[in-house]
């Protein structure tokens, strides 16, 4: 507690927070950037990742922008042909892009044989102008299935431009110069641009605005409901001082860390706006009982007396707030770890902010008068939750019976829970990039891909035919079985079509040979005769590990999962041959990032349910007020991870925050039940007669701290991201069940248990 002396200097508090709120916003501006980077999200040393990174750089694999273009009738014109090879100039000239990783019926491979002679070369040198030309161009391209189906559609109406850059060369300036491309070379033709870089870069662009969309509105939403509950304008500046300061801060230290803002950091602030006015609420409720108490006490005794009264409260609910916050770190997803540790600091600086700047705030600018009520408004307060509550009370079966079905029901639910760390979920299914991406997905392979590495570690593995045989089994088997994998691509692809090139193209020879001597030809003359830099993407220089690509039509996870459990099938065929079945590549590690999150929900709802448990006890010095403490929070992660399941609500990044905001917001609620129900028994009132009390004085702020956060949390319902969405309305009925849990379920249990009570525990 502040002694007197320090209580009464206690308005340099106001000054001080000017200045390092001003300074913060400065570090903001300066040093803070945007993450959408999915490597960035992932800890660099996990064995999956590591294995991946090496994999990508060994076999140059990198995630491509794609430029769709789409005819009316036939990408079969000279006009078609030639904004195709122009465009795929233009690529090349970006800074971001590598003009080796341009992949376009312009510069493609066209294997072809003649004389006994293999022979390597572009589908055409110059744009064919006559009928004559484009035929035999058509002709070449439907009998390559290197280039048919792949660079253009099956029923050649759209071709391919694939272009492959580095992660951490995208930018909004590089996108906006290609959708300003796409722009110029529109029409007739449609220009459609896509990828996974695309989709990264958008969440970059969209997240920032949809925060600065959001702000205003909790803002303003939290201000109107605290001038409804707290009816004074001085008492709702002051609160929402209080969580603007403690956003400002958080945003401050994450600029001075070097901690970039991911998209699921856009909601700290809607976060910590909702949460953080709790402290308010309850202090400002409390100091008006106090003036009633006390009508003739002065100003500076009634704020003492409210802050000796509520500093306890306001530490323990802002530290199990925190709790539920930091035991996120123990996810090793990044914006996870990071969000909950952010937020954790941000409640802690609304607590200390709370506890000093409210009182800087009332000495400086005062405490408003106590309002009389009108005639015939003297009604007890909050009589219908006393109804609710004590009705609660005296049907125990029922109550626990309703509460056991609700459990069992939701039990049955998370059963049906899935992970998804989709980015293009994350967007509108109406909106134009997934639009965009649903298109190229239905006329190509798919814009998400998976890398199978086959490693064998003797040289010349991939030279053997039962070996290349193998692998094209399995190619086509995935393509077949699965309806998310569109295409694929490995060594055995060239070999293929090498063989049925040097057969005069017939479509028999559409094998791979049964002679490891003739398939080592093949792959000297195609050496010798092409651009070697396109082979060792697929196969090393030794012919020891090989790269087969997938390419799925959604970044799913669940179609991830079906494909790998089709090439799971394969693994023990593969062991015979002495060859490792990884894998790698963005898709693959999209995967890892799922089960990530899943081990790192168990383990922050764990820790966090002990944590808070241990700190009730210790705070109330009875284990049983500890275990009490947590049941309105325990029941509602229950049925809000319940709910997800039967609502089909996939666990992201995003929903992943549910549990951690329930158990650390919805235990303040029983935090000053409890505290207040102790302190009515201590005056030496009955269990009845304190659990009345409590619910007329501190129920009335809970269920103030309730709303207040629902609505807070429903503003997320103006996101432009349907997770963030989802995340608003799933807290929001959190919250009001931790609150119908606390005066109910938790009472009841509080008044059969003799909480407090000379026979129910210690006072």
């Amino acid at each position: 507690m502040i002694s007197d002396k320090g209580f009464a200097k206690i308005r340099v508090i106001l000054p001080l927070v000017l200045v390092l709120s001003i300074l913060s916003i400065q570090l903001v501006k300066k040093n803070s950037r945007m993450e959408t980077d999915l490597d960035k999200y992932m800890p660099q040393n996990h064995p999956a990742f590591q294995f991946s990174d090496s994999a990508e750089a060994r076999f140059n694999i990198r995630d491509g922008v794609l430029l769709a273009i789409e005819s009316d009738s036939s990408i079969y014109s000279t006009a078609t042909i030639q904004k195709i090879k122009d465009l795929s100039k233009r690529l090349a000239q970006m800074d971001e892009i590598d003009p080796s990783g341009i992949s376009s019926l312009a510069d493609a491979d066209n294997i072809v044989g003649s004389d006994g002679t293999l022979d390597v070369k572009p589908f055409f040198r110059r744009v064919p102008t006559s009928q004559e030309e484009i035929a035999a161009l058509r002709e070449a391209v439907r009998s390559n299935d290197m280039v048919a189906g792949r660079l253009v559609s099956e029923d050649e109406t759209t071709a391919l431009i694939v272009a492959e850059i580095d992660d951490d060369l995208f930018s909004q300036e590089f996108y906006q110069e290609l959708l300003a491309l796409a722009n110029e070379f529109s029409g007739p033709e449609k220009i459609h641009v896509a990828g996974r870089p695309i989709v990264e870069g958008s969440m970059a662009y969209l997240a920032p605005k949809d925060m600065k969309k959001m702000v205003p509105i909790v803002i303003l939403v939290i201000v109107l409901v605290l001038w409804f509950f707290l009816r004074s304008i001085r008492a709702t500046v002051a609160t929402m001082l209080v969580v603007l300061v403690s956003t400002v801060w958080t945003f401050g230290l994450m600029a001075i860390v070097g901690i970039p803002i991911y998209a699921v950091s856009t909601m700290i602030p809607v976060m910590l706006i909702a949460i953080g006015v709790a402290d308010g609420i309850h202090i400002f409720h409390h100091l008006k009982q106090v003036q009633k108490s006390n009508p003739q006490t002065e100003k500076t005794s009634v704020i003492r007396t409210t802050i000796k009264d509520m500093w306890r409260p306001v530490v323990v609910t802002s530290v199990t707030t925190a709790v539920g916050f930091i035991s996120l770190v123990t996810s090793e997803v990044y914006p996870i770890k990071y969000f909950g540790l952010f937020t954790a600091f941000g409640v802690m600086v609304a607590m200390t902010l709370s506890l000093l700047l409210i009182p800087a705030f009332s000495m400086v600018f005062g405490i408003s008068p106590i309002r009389q009520k009108k005639s015939g408004r003297n009604q007890p307060a909050m009589s219908w939750l006393v109804s609710f509550s004590e009705g609660a009370n005296r049907r125990p079966v029922l109550s626990l019976g309703l509460t056991t079905v609700f459990i069992l029901f939701s039990l049955w639910g998370i059963s049906k829970v899935w992970i998804n760390s989709s980015f293009l979920d994350n967007f509108e299914k109406s909106s134009a990039i997934v639009q965009t991406d649903s298109f190229v997905n239905s006329k190509f392979g798919g814009t998400s891909t998976i890398n199978v590495i086959l490693d064998a570690k003797s040289p010349d593995t991939f030279k053997k035919p039962e070996v290349l045989t193998l692998m094209s089994e399995l190619q086509n088997t995935t393509v077949s079985q699965s309806p998310w994998v569109g295409n694929s691509f490995s060594l055995a692809d060239y070999i293929r079509r090498m063989n049925r090139v040097m057969h005069s193209d017939s479509a028999k020879y559409d094998i791979i040979p049964n002679d490891q001597n003739l398939i080592a030809q093949y792959l000297l003359l195609y050496e010798m005769s092409g651009d070697p830099e396109n082979l060792w993407k697929v196969v090393d220089g030794s012919f020891s590990t090989a790269n087969v690509t997938l390419q799925l039509k959604s970044d799913n996870s669940k179609a991830s999962n079906e494909a790998l459990a089709i090439i799971e099938k394969y693994r023990n065929k593969f062991n015979e041959h002495g060859i490792h079945i990884a894998y790698a590549g963005s898709g693959y590690k999209a995967l890892i990032f799922t089960e990530l999150i899943l081990e790192g929900q168990i383990k922050s709802l764990l820790l966090s349910f002990i944590i808070v448990a241990l700190l009730l006890g210790l705070m109330f010095k009875n284990v049983q007020a500890g275990l009490i403490g947590t049941i309105p929070i325990v029941f509602t992660a229950i049925v809000s991870f319940g709910l997800m399941g039967w609502f089909n609500i996939a666990l992201s990044t995003t929903t992943a925050l549910i549990s951690s905001i329930a158990m650390g917001i919805g235990v303040d609620y029983a935090v000053h039940f409890l505290e207040r129900y102790r302190s009515e028994i201590r005056e030496g009132r009955s269990p009845e007669k304190a659990g009345i009390l409590t619910i007329q004085h501190s129920g009335k702020a809970i269920f103030g701290n309730a709303l207040v956060v629902i609505l807070g949390f429903l503003v997320l319902l103006f996101s432009v991201f349907p997770p963030n969405r989802t995340l608003g309305i799933l807290v929001s009925l959190n919250m009001f069940l931790s609150f119908l849990g606390t005066v109910s379920v938790m009472y009841l249990l509080i008044r059969k248990t003799k909480l407090f009570t000379s026979k129910g525990g210690r006072l």
